[in-house]
């Protein structure tokens, strides 16, 4: 059964209802976020499982037996979006005809940006309608639609920790007031996390920066910060020639403090695209593949990439 919107609005205002189940549902999650954000609902009652390997790209990948396994006996399975994971978004046949199926970014009261296409973002805003025409042939992957790192917004992450008590608490009543409470401490460590984020941040707020794939546009919103661009549309793709080159000229140009690569991409790449420069360089990790998974690594996720940041941008 897929959750329409309707029915994710009647759950968290408490006007919809669910069977009583014998035992705790079995919840599948994709990335590493939102399993730390199940598991911080699920404490004392179970373990939700990961889907996608850590490290892996969620853009484009190929279950293993036993990922399509863990999606087959789930009675319900926390997603992104269908703009993260399109392949889960087609698939029907792992998925049992009961499960319950949640596609996160689609929440009512959540913040959702645009995709962003250009290299550089500030040309973005100002011709989104006409990026086609800009992109290399290295740039086969694009965000149409909505920007889909809507976890890096931990506004939203507090959201949909709060609607994963809800479904969790229809699903399985006899344990709603513990998925409640859960939610409410993990809602609680979360505020700490990003008020330790705002507190590092605030001194870099007006430093400009270039991030080697476009993930952060929800970070950015949420503590002031000032992305000019990335080097790659996405990390499935590689950055063709034009791209690189745009994105150079504007290091050197627009007075660029660091550039950010990612544990998956060899940071020596960015240092040979801007050897010469004055730029620094450091690794963001997005989607937390260097941290222990589990309860605590959504708000570490935020801490660290708040660290990571104020720690290039204020380097003198």
């Amino acid at each position: 059964m897929r959750l329409g919107l309707s029915g994710v609005w009647m759950l968290l205002f408490g006007i919809g209802g669910g069977t009583a189940m014998a035992e705790v549902p079995n919840v599948a999650t994709d990335i590493p976020p939102v399993q730390s954000l199940a598991a911080r609902v699920m404490v004392g009652l179970g373990e939700p499982e990961l889907i996608i390997r850590p490290g892996a790209s969620p853009h484009g990948y190929a279950l293993r037996p036993s990922e399509a396994a863990a999606l087959q006996r789930a009675d319900v399975v926390f997603y992104v979006s269908s703009d993260l994971t399109p392949w889960l978004e087609r698939m029907s046949s792992p998925l049992s005809d009961q499960a319950e199926i949640v596609e996160l970014q689609a929440l009512p009261g959540g913040v959702q940006h645009e995709g962003r296409h250009r290299a550089l973002f500030e040309a973005h805003e100002e011709d989104h309608d006409h990026h086609d025409a800009d992109h290399d042939d290295g740039d086969s992957h694009d965000h149409d639609g909505h920007d889909p790192h809507g976890w890096l917004d931990p506004e939203n992450g507090k959201l949909w920790l709060f609607a994963m008590a809800e479904v969790l608490a229809a699903q399985d009543p006899e344990n709603a007031e513990t998925y409640r409470r859960n939610a409410i401490a993990g809602g609680a460590e979360i505020d700490a996390a990003i008020a330790d984020a705002r507190a590092m941040l605030k001194p870099v707020k007006e430093a400009k920066f270039v991030v080697f794939h476009d993930a952060y546009q929800y970070f950015e919103h949420r503590f002031g910060l000032h992305s000019v661009g990335a080097i790659s549309l996405s990390d499935a793709s590689a950055p063709g020639p034009k791209r690189v080159a745009e994105i150079r000229d504007a290091v050197r140009a627009m007075g660029v403090s660091c550039v950010f690569s990612e544990p998956q991409f060899n940071p020596g790449l960015v240092r040979t695209v801007f050897e010469g420069g004055s730029a620094r360089t450091a690794v963001l990790d997005p989607l937390g593949v260097e941290l222990t998974p589990g309860v605590g690594l959504y708000p570490a996720l935020i801490r660290g990439l708040a660290d990571e940041m104020a720690r290039c941008l204020g380097a003198q």
